[in-house]
């Protein structure tokens, strides 16, 4: 008799436990948005998705159309072209054309323009999930290109991507500006024209600026990169030009607001650095960094860095004569180019591997014997 109470019992446990287990999730699904589709707006798929699914997006414009995405593992992205989301006096949450509130989504092939809020910060995206992946994308005549929150477990990725005219002329908005997050990679785009802000800023514990192009054209922008807080830094085979209507005489600067990220280490690696102002400094960089400069090419006036102690070699001035192109900001080398077979070893992991392709987009950096000096090697 016991046996077949102990019996029962499970039996009956094991019902109960089947009755009341989770639902199966459900594959993930694929959204159409268009004007032609079921669904005409992409904020009509923000309601619609689930965790994991793809939203595809025609090329069109989505005038005034906002969203606030909440879901997890999705991508979003244009097809047939870039799909635009103009603003047209309209934000999520009066924050950005799109706030991005779930977690590791990517966005492909979209472009954001127009996004104005009361406060001066009306973003393109408005990043408040951990984890986003944009490619391909436009950010531009919007206060913030992407602004995103403190996340320490969120890693940033942009690549082949475009920010311009982003900037509320305040001062304190910028082409992009990255919070406090675990790591920022930007590879192969083109950022240039922010009004006032910088046309980078990032607070990441990590940073990654490899084989991209930063460029004030004829804006008014303050610093061509900005890491306010430090971090484990390398910014490494980028062309940064500087304006001559430049706010700031400063190219790059590290550690401004304090070196409150866990590391200092910055190394400045393989980067051409054009100056059109009168005056200025490449790198400046705050008490305490651990700075090592390697193998950069200087154009134009102002010194190599305010840090006379910094570990620098194989950083070399040259006028504009070896050069493919520099009025029209091509600033290939020349076989003949003094920066020729000059650079110094670096670690591996520091290396430029990337070279910029213009328009917004990279190439492996390939060398043939020594390294060259700057951010392409001579063909």
């Amino acid at each position: 008799m016991r046996t077949t109470l102990l019996a029962v019992a499970a039996s009956t446990i094991a019902a109960a436990t089947l009755t009341t287990a989770p639902p199966a999730q459900a594959a993930p699904r694929t959204w159409h948005v268009g004007p032609t589709r079921a669904l005409t707006a992409p904020s009509e798929a923000a309601a619609a998705a689930n965790d994991g699914d793809t939203v595809l997006i025609d090329a069109a414009t989505y005038r005034g159309d906002v969203a606030t995405w909440t879901q997890k593992g999705l991508t979003l992205r244009g097809v047939g072209g870039r799909a635009h989301l103009e603003a047209d006096g309209q934000s999520a949450q009066g924050k950005a054309i799109w706030v991005i509130a779930g977690d590791d989504t990517t966005v492909d092939r979209i472009e954001f323009s127009g996004a104005t809020v009361p406060d001066q910060n009306g973003a393109g995206i408005r990043q408040e999930g951990a984890g986003l992946t944009v490619t391909r994308s436009w950010f531009h005549h919007n206060q913030d290109g992407i602004l995103t929150g403190e996340n320490a477990a969120s890693d940033i990725v942009i690549r082949r991507s475009r920010f311009f005219r982003n900037g509320a002329g305040d001062g304190y908005s910028h082409n992009l500006y990255v919070g406090a997050v675990r790591s920022l990679t930007v590879t192969g785009s083109w950022l240039w024209g922010a009004d006032v802000g910088h046309e980078l800023k990032s607070r990441a514990a990590r940073n990654t600026i490899v084989g991209n192009r930063i460029s004030d054209a004829d804006a008014t922008a303050s610093y061509s990169i900005d890491l306010p807080n430090g971090g484990r830094s390398l910014i490494a085979g980028n062309l940064i030009i500087q304006g001559a209507g430049s706010e700031n005489p400063a190219l790059v600067s590290y550690g401004a607001e304090g070196l409150t990220n866990g590391s200092s280490e910055l190394w400045v690696v393989n980067n051409t650095f054009v100056n059109r102002r009168t005056s200025g400094t490449f790198v400046t960089a705050a008490d305490g960094t651990r700075a090592h400069l390697r193998n950069n090419l200087l154009v134009g006036t102002g010194d190599l860095t305010d840090r006379p102690s910094t570990d620098a070699k194989a950083n070399r001035r040259v006028d504009l004569t070896g050069f493919v192109d520099p009025e029209r900001d091509d600033f290939r080398v020349r076989s003949d180019s003094p920066a020729v077979d000059r650079g110094a070893s670096v670690p591996r992991r520091w290396r430029a591997e990337w070279e910029y392709v213009h328009p917004a987009r990279q190439a492996p950096r390939t060398t043939n014997g020594r390294v060259d000096l700057g951010a392409y090697e001579a063909r």
